[in-house]
């Protein structure tokens, strides 16, 4: 349950009846900068073409593009947009010990059917001003978006949103996989897998095998669409962030599927249709 600012209801009896701080309720996020902003679409298109760079290496990078940045800073961005350095070696990321990690159930796992494995994963959005972020259910087979929500918090609801959303339009799959990211290790989206008999698995923290595929998706929304506007509201992103992900489902076709689209490899890859083949 959230707030309802606009509710007959005080916000601080909601708050009591909700049994959360009144304090955290009140709390309102200070705007980013500009400065910040363009540091941040900065370091959103060098993630995506150097996705193992770290913050130093990014404060490097941007110095070079004549940004005056320190590597805590960047560091401090990073967490903001939600992204880290995709390392080609394991065992260099740190656990949040405050949150339980699932075990990665993919490796050595044949993948040969829809809706056997899905991935979620969330990656920032720029606009004209600010910033939105992006997550998507995708069908790890087939490479087909099934659900996304686009909002301007990194937070569990949102996941499970699209989750939940998926659910009801495809059924469920034997596991979901989600890298370490903070709304999909909260115990809500947890519980919105668990609880419908679908495992959870989880990439290592930083892992490069794990993320490929997903990033490689994330390059095509932004390349072929984000970096083409100049999206001026939240509505205006989430319209036109729909649209492209219709049309790169149902048109546009991937070397990866021998040139078919993602909705027509998703069908044929149905277990019942397979088994009829």
């Amino acid at each position: 349950m959230r707030i309802n600012r606009t509710h007959s209801l005080s916000v601080s009896r909601q708050a009591e009846l909700l049994n959360i701080s009144r304090g955290s309720v009140y709390y309102l996020p200070k705007p980013t900068s500009e400065r910040d902003l363009a540091l941040m679409n900065a370091i959103d298109k060098l993630h995506l073409d150097f996705p193992f760079m770290g913050s130093r290496q990014l404060r490097r990078a941007l110095r070079a593009q004549g940004y005056a940045v320190g590597r805590l800073h960047v560091r401090s961005l990073m967490r903001k947009m939600g992204i880290s350095a995709l390392a080609p070696q394991p065992g260099t990321s740190q656990r949040n010990p405050q949150h339980k990690v699932f075990a990665y159930l993919l490796r050595k796992l044949p993948i040969n059917r829809s809706n056997q494995v899905w991935a979620l994963d969330t990656t920032y959005i720029r606009m004209a001003k600010g910033f939105v972020y992006l997550t998507a259910v995708v069908d790890v087979y087939s490479r087909r978006i099934l659900a996304h929500r686009v909002a301007i918090t990194l937070e569990a609801i949102h996941a499970v949103e699209a989750l939940a959303e998926a659910y009801v339009r495809f059924g469920k799959p034997a596991i979901v996989n989600t890298d370490q990211g903070s709304q999909f290790t909260a115990q809500e989206f947890v519980d919105a897998v668990l609880s419908n008999g679908v495992q959870l698995s989880m990439d290592g923290r930083g892992a490069w095998r794990d993320n490929v595929f997903v990033e490689r998706i994330w390059r095509s929304v932004k390349y072929e669409r984000v970096y083409l506007r100049a999206y001026q509201s939240v509505s205006a992103a989430r319209a036109d962030i729909a649209e492209y992900i219709d049309w790169y489902n149902g048109e546009r076709g991937h070397s990866s599927l021998d040139d078919q689209t993602p909705n027509q490899v998703w069908l044929a890859g149905l277990p019942s249709l397979k088994a009829a083949a």
